[in-house]
Order: structure tokens, then C-alpha cells, then sequence
């Protein structure tokens, strides 16, 4: 048997039954199986994605033969471009033939071709002949003959069939593809479609996730240390930071594809909605990466260490923690005081005990309180316990137990700060910090409510920068230390 394969040999040239071949990756579907199989890998097995390399040493074919061998895709949850399926059901509808043909492992389009079902056979790479550009061609000519079927396709890989189809179809298409396109078939037909803009980046970015990055200046706002030179090495700390964030968001949302995909909310994120290809990702979180250490040099090699590890302890939970049972959020609650500790050095103070211990205990709580909330959101959805975590739905009432009593803990902490002698040398009015006091336990117990009900943001920390009585409260608490200061 062919790399190439299907029910019939060969089609009549008959104008009404010309055989509709269609491109899958980047075309029927919004992905690449090939990306999806690598970054399935590396979040799954990332010591055998590491000897990935040494595979392309057997070629194209094979290297994909050996990733399908490795990693089971979930087919039924990739997300799929409505205009080239409904152009698919007219085909259907006239009586067309339709096939699959994609460079991807014959496995995966196998797969996926049974999933959606009404496709007349399927066309792929086999391990020997890898079904690209010029093989995909010469075997398409072979099996129809030159202009003998219509291609749908969407890259510059897809020219070399388009010279040889009657008509070419262009998915959603780049400029220099469409011209590229039009240069090889007299008959270019161009399926307009939403591609990706600049909002869908910043949103894969997660501009938004910046405002925590806000707690760098934590550290010198409780030491009153306001100079310039300070202020501007905080500046050059918050863009590291943010930008080294925003390289680890990428990568993580890279390597969190399927419960992505599962996620009543996470779904709709650019690379697991296919909306920003899975390629740029790859590219643009490492050139974050370099942004980020280039600004961080400018500041301290210190700096820079306290850098390197928040990306590695970020990575390292994106690979393994978070799948482990409280390991995860206190990995989580880490994260957040590592900026604390940037800040730190970014203004060159010492964190106070204090400040260590108020913060172990509150973001441990909002860790506590996130993950309560996913917990809360598959039960209401009427899911069973999520995959890849380390907890069962049965655990939702310790876990809120263990929330609210960590959040009480850092209000304890407070308490016993504002009557300590370090408070008399750093406010001139310390009892006014009980205002702020009663201003934090009030949000924590509204927010431990609103959890229960299931009405929090999937990140407590982005729901208190976008909800009004918590900004409320973030102006009492400021009032409150601005009152006590002064």
C-alpha cells in the first residue's frame, strides 16, 4: 500500500464531481498537529522532548512517526475553521468527493478525519515520505491528474499543489500567499477569515497579569523609600518582570493546550482557540525572555538571579508542581513573594520578618482560594474531578477552610505588626494601620464568600485590580497607611 490512500484510484473528470482535497493543519484546523504533539511532550515527558532533536537525524516522516508514537493527541477538542467545514458540507452536498491531505502522521489524520466523519479517504505521511509541498503534489497529480481537483490550503507549502489543482483555495491566508497563489492557478478563490491581530498577542501576553507585578514596589513603599534613583530602578524592575511574566504566560499556555481546551474560560485563550499560531508562541516567548534579562542587567546581577528563578520555579510548576497535592499552591503563594523579593533588591532595602510572614500567609490564601475556584466551577458545570491535579471535588470544603484560615493568619500577623516597636519608627500615628486592618478583613471575608458562590474570577488577584469595592478597598488601605504615615 501508498503512502497515499483511498477509496478510489482514481476520479472522472466530470465538472460536478471533482474531488475536493483539503490541507488540515492551518487550514480545516485553526492548529498543527506537529506543534500540538511537541508541546503535549514536553508538558507530559519533558526529558524524552529534550532528545527530540536527535530524531530529525531520521527525517521529516520519521520524526513525526516517532512524536505520534509518543504522545495521544485529543483530537475532538482542536479547534476547527468554520469556513473551510462549511465549505466542506457544500462540497458534500453537491455529491463531491472530499479527502484529507496533510503532512501531518497518517495516525493523527486518521484520527481526526473518523472524529468529524464524512471524508472519502485520507492522504498523509506514512514514516518514509514526509506529504509536503512538491510529494503531496506529485502524489495528488498521481491519483487525479494535473487539474483534476480543487486544493484547499493555506502556506507557502501549499503553492506546489495549487500549480497543479483546477482551483486553489486560500485559508485565511497572508498577503504574499495569496499573491504566491495567484502566481501558480488561474483559479484562486480566497476564504476570508479572522486572523490574528495585535490584541490577540497582548492578550496572549496577558497584559492584564502586569498588576501584580505592582508588589516590586511593596518593599520600598514599607521602608518610606521614595528617592528617584530608587523609583527608576523599581520602573526597570516592574518592565523585567513583567516581560519575563509574560514569556512564561506564553509558555505555559503553550504547554497547557487540552485542559485549556476543556476549561469553560480558558478555551478562549489565542493559542487554544487557534486564534495566534502555535509557531509564533514559540518564537515570541524566548525573545520576552531576552527583553526581560536585558532590562534586568541594567539594574544588578542579584536582580538578575531573583529573575532566573521565578522563571525557574515558574517552569518548573508548570511542568510537575502544580500537578501535586498542596505542593502547587504553595508554589503559587511562592511566586507572588518572589516579586517581593525583587523588589527588594530593586530598591535595595531588606524584606522585615513582618512583611515575610504577612505575605507567606495572604498569598497562600489567594492561592488557595484560585484553586477552590476551579474546583467550584467543574462542579457547577457538572465535571467530574479536573485532570492533572493532585484534587477531587470532596476536597472543596478543606481547601476553603484552609483559604480563609491562612487569610485570617495575615490579618493576625498585621495585628501584631501595628504593636510592635518597629511600627513607632517608620508611622507617626500607627493606630490608624487598624483602619487598614479592618479594611482587610472585610475584603477577605467578602472574598471568601463570593468563592463560595461561585462568582470569583479564576484569579483572585485580577478580580480585586477589576471589581469596584475591592479598588474601594485598595483606596481605604491607602488612606488608612497614608493617614498613619503623615
Amino acid at each position: 500500500m501508498s503512502v497515499l490512500e483511498s477509496r478510489e484510484r482514481a476520479v472522472p473528470m466530470v465538472e460536478a464531481d471533482v474531488p475536493l482535497v483539503v490541507d488540515l493543519d492551518g487550514t480545516l484546523l485553526k492548529t498543527d498537529l506537529l506543534y500540538e504533539a511537541l508541546f503535549v511532550l514536553l508538558a507530559t515527558h519533558p526529558l524524552t522532548a529534550l532528545r527530540t532533536p536527535l530524531w530529525l537525524r531520521e527525517g521529516k516522516a520519521a520524526f513525526k512517526a516517532r512524536l505520534a508514537d509518543a504522545v495521544l493527541l485529543d483530537l475532538r477538542t482542536l479547534p476547527v475553521n468554520e469556513a473551510v467545514l462549511d465549505l466542506i458540507q457544500e462540497a458534500k452536498a453537491a455529491g463531491r468527493r472530499v479527502y484529507l491531505a496533510s503532512a501531518s502522521d497518517r495516525r493523527y489524520v486518521q484520527a481526526f478525519a473518523d472524529h468529524m466523519g464524512g471524508f472519502d479517504g485520507v492522504y498523509a505521511s506514512d514514516g518514509v515520505t514526509n506529504l509536503g509541498a512538491g510529494n503531496k503534489a506529485r502524489s495528488l497529480v498521481a491519483l487525479f491528474g494535473e487539474g483534476g481537483f480543487d486544493y484547499v490550503g493555506n502556506s507557502m507549502a501549499d503553492v506546489p499543489v495549487w500549480q497543479v489543482a483546477r482551483t486553489a483555495y486560500a485559508v485565511n491566508a497572508s498577503g504574499a500567499v495569496v499573491r504566491a497563489a495567484r502566481a501558480a492557478s488561474a483559479d484562486v478563490r480566497v476564504l476570508e477569515g479572522r486572523t490574528a491581530g495585535v490584541g490577540d498577542y497582548l492578550r496572549a501576553m496577558r497584559l492584564h497579569q502586569w498588576a501584580k507585578n505592582l508588589l516590586i514596589l511593596v518593599p520600598g513603599l514599607a521602608a518610606h523609600t521614595f528617592s528617584a534613583g530608587a523609583l527608576w530602578h523599581a520602573l526597570l524592575a516592574f518592565l523585567s518582570f513583567s516581560l519575563c511574566a509574560s514569556s512564561v504566560y506564553l509558555l505555559n499556555d503553550l504547554l497547557d493546550l487540552r485542559s485549556d481546551r476543556q476549561h469553560a474560560s480558558k478555551r478562549l485563550r489565542p493559542f487554544a482557540a487557534g486564534t495566534v499560531p502555535l509557531s509564533h508562541g514559540m518564537a515570541l516567548f524566548p525573545v520576552l525572555l531576552v527583553a526581560s534579562v536585558a532590562a534586568a542587567l541594567l539594574l544588578s546581577p542579584a536582580f538578575v538571579a531573583v529573575l532566573a528563578g521565578y522563571y525557574g520555579l515558574t517552569l518548573a510548576y508548570s511542568l510537575a508542581l502544580k500537578r501535586h497535592l498542596i505542593i502547587d499552591v504553595v508554589t503559587l503563594s511562592s511566586l507572588y513573594g518572589v516579586r517581593l523579593v525583587a523588589g527588594g533588591v530593586a530598591f535595595g532595602v531588606a524584606l522585615s520578618e513582618w512583611l515575610i510572614a504577612f505575605s507567606t500567609f495572604f498569598f497562600l490564601s489567594l492561592a488557595l482560594v484560585k484553586r477552590v475556584t476551579e474546583l467550584i466551577g467543574r462542579r457547577r458545570a457538572g465535571k467530574g474531578d479536573p485532570a492533572g491535579r493532585a484534587y477531587t471535588l470532596d476536597d472543596l470544603p478543606v481547601l476553603e477552610m484552609l483559604a480563609a484560615s491562612s487569610g485570617f493568619v495575615s490579618v493576625l500577623v498585621l495585628a501584631l505588626y501595628i504593636n510592635s516597636p518597629e511600627v513607632m519608627m517608620l508611622y507617626r500615628h500607627p493606630q490608624l494601620l487598624w483602619c487598614g486592618g479592618l479594611v482587610l478583613i472585610y475584603w477577605l471575608c467578602r472574598i471568601m464568600v463570593l468563592t463560595h458562590r461561585g462568582q470569583m474570577n479564576d484569579d483572585p488577584v485580577i478580580y480585586a485590580v477589576t471589581d469596584r469595592v475591592s479598588l474601594s478597598c485598595g483606596v481605604l488601605l491607602i488612606l488608612a497607611l497614608a493617614g498613619a504615615t503623615l
